[in-house]
């Protein structure tokens, strides 16, 4: 028994099959003319209570393009997109890939030097630099780089407020709700406003372009926990194809939903989710602020979503909110949960709320556009799996220092192929060669384990693995036990230098209390507590041998634990 014998297809559901390649050989605009041609009235998106419709997203995004081109963008030039969840993200993305030219995610949470790092290595090759920011940022930081910024030519500026009505953007900046910044000249750049120029001065017809399916769509970058960040190069047909592999594993009906979701759009957590919703013609409630559960709660209210796409840590904050609990959760067909891992206890308490067999948990990443695995829409969802892979894609599990296929049931790096796949990373061929083989599979970096029904867990990321006297200590493994300790809100372990062994590492736990945790203060007897269950439940090169407990763990933008900050 091998990879190579799929055994993961008899546990796909029934109506589950391979697809034929011409169902997703196109680009982005032309897989989301149906949606603009039959629900031009339907609600798009909701936003602070603003809605707009398919029409309205439609003719601004026809706009957008229809400004790039008229400003010199060609195929192969970028829009940087500088946002958080709000309408001109979504007309941004739609119009720069109408246009023809490349998307690239710019987090808001970037310093101005990784923000310089970013726009300089998408300009690199000749290629012109728009950027779409809000004028806070172009005032706070975008002035203090754009001498450094030689292939930006385009800026333009809008605000957090920008379709709420005026008396609100109003009320909003004198209270200081709403950010703002002065937009002033930048010698060499054009600055467009969205909403005094963009809107009101271009065409809202299609603009006719020669934009292919293997034509880049996407240079979006990844987290850089191990060195500076990487530009996926994402094409037309890996979108596609995995949204549409996607809408047949969970046979969604097209506009027949309402989709949830707190994934920001600068990660392809978010991009992915925002595409995918626009592509079924289904409506979506924005989420600007995805630690504001009050806010989510209310709109859940409102809108009764069928279906939720978030981070773990995000059900873990909504989980904590007593208003949640008194939803009514009984539209909700699935909460999608992806881009880290979700304790099985935890899922255990997020299903009795919402209801049993509704959390999917699936698997990706950036390179992959993102998904390529998930559990099954109506068979057997394995809590703390990442489910089964997905139609159209092949697996296998490697050790990562030969690179030979494991046996099914032994612990290897997940290795994926299919037409999701990366064209490569922008500007780092040899990056390219050491992550896609000679077979085209993608070597992901985690390590997962494999079951005889195909289903997979993920047990470490391989540069989080822990080496303990010889030993491998999975680290996702690990804080998967400890978390059931009821004291344990959340956790990660980490390895640290044995200072008596060199060469080898001991393990140590960082701890954030649950919030119904009585805590008495007594930090020694709470340590020696968790110690003790640690070695009840774990091997003994498992047992945490430091353990730090601290307010809150850090996380990434993603809202997963960034370990990187806890390592220095």
């Amino acid at each position: 028994m091998s990879y190579k014998d799929k055994i993961w297809t008899k546990s796909w559901d029934s109506y589950v099959k391979d697809l034929d390649p011409k169902e997703f050989d196109m680009t982005y605009p032309q897989a989301i003319r149906r949606t603009m041609e039959e629900f031009p009235d339907k609600m798009a998106f909701d936003y602070l209570g603003i809605t707009l419709t398919y029409k309205d997203l439609d003719e601004a995004s026809n706009q957008f393009a229809n400004m790039l081109i008229e400003n010199g963008f060609k195929t192969g030039d970028v829009v940087g997109i500088n946002l958080p969840n709000m309408p001109e993200y979504l007309m941004g993305i739609i119009g720069t890939l109408k246009a023809g030219c490349i998307v690239s995610g710019v987090s808001p949470l970037l310093s101005d030097i990784q923000m310089q790092y970013q726009l300089n290595d998408l300009g690199t090759g000749g290629n012109k630099v728009a950027l779409l920011t809000l004028d806070a940022i172009f005032a706070g930081r975008l002035t203090k780089i754009a001498s450094k910024l030689p292939q930006l030519k385009l800026v333009i500026t809008t605000s957090v407020g920008g379709y709420l009505p005026k008396i609100k953007q109003v009320l909003g900046k004198l209270i200081g709700k709403i950010p703002k910044g002065k937009v002033t000249p930048l010698e060499g750049v054009t600055i467009v406003d969205f909403h005094t120029d963009l809107i009101v001065t271009y065409s809202k017809e299609l603009p006719k372009t020669t934009t292919k399916p293997d034509d880049l769509a996407f240079i979006q970058y990844t987290g850089g926990t191990t060195g500076p960040p990487k530009g996926a190069m994402l094409t037309h047909k890996n979108i596609v194809s995995d949204i549409v592999i996607f809408q047949k594993w969970l046979n969604w009906e097209a506009g027949k939903g309402v989709a949830l979701s707190g994934f920001p759009f600068f990660h392809i957590a978010g991009t992915f989710t925002t595409l995918n919703v626009i592509y079924l013609g289904w409506s979506q409630i924005l989420i600007p602020n995805p630690r504001d559960s009050g806010h989510i709660i209310k709109a859940m209210a409102k809108y009764e979503p069928s279906v939720l796409a978030n981070v773990p840590s995000l059900y873990q904050i909504l989980m904590k909110n007593p208003k949640f609990k008194e939803l009514d959760h009984s539209k909700l067909l699935y909460a999608v949960s992806a881009a880290a891992p979700f304790p099985e206890e935890s899922q255990r308490e997020f299903e009795a709320i919402v209801g049993k067999g509704k959390l999917i948990e699936a698997y990706g990443m950036t390179e992959t556009s993102p998904l390529s695995a998930s559990n099954p829409s109506v068979g057997v969802k394995k809590l703390g799996s990442i489910g089964l892979p997905l139609n159209n894609t092949e697996f296998k599990l490697v050790d990562p220092n030969t690179g030979k296929e494991v046996p099914i049931g032994e612990p290897g790096e997940i290795c994926v192929k299919g037409p999701m796949v990366m064209k490569g990373y922008f500007n780092k061929p040899e990056e390219t060669k050491n992550a896609i083989d000679k077979d085209g599979f993608m070597h992901t970096g985690d390590v997962g384990v494999m079951d005889e029904d195909g289903y997979m867990k993920i047990v470490d990321r391989t540069k989080d693995m822990i080496i303990v006297g010889g030993f491998k200590v999975f680290s996702a493994k690990l804080e998967d036990t400890l978390v059931k300790h009821p004291a344990i809100g959340m956790v990660a372990t980490i390895g640290v230098d044995n200072p008596e062994r060199p060469g080898s590492e001991i393990v140590k736990a960082i701890i954030q209390l649950d919030a119904d945790y009585k805590y008495d203060g007594n930090e020694e007897a709470l340590k020696k507590d968790i110690t003790a269950f640690a070695k009840e439940n774990c091997s003994p090169y498992e047992v945490p041998k430091l353990i730090e407990i601290i307010e809150e763990l850090p996380l990434t933008a993603v809202g997963k634990v960034d370990k990187k900050s806890l390592r220095k």
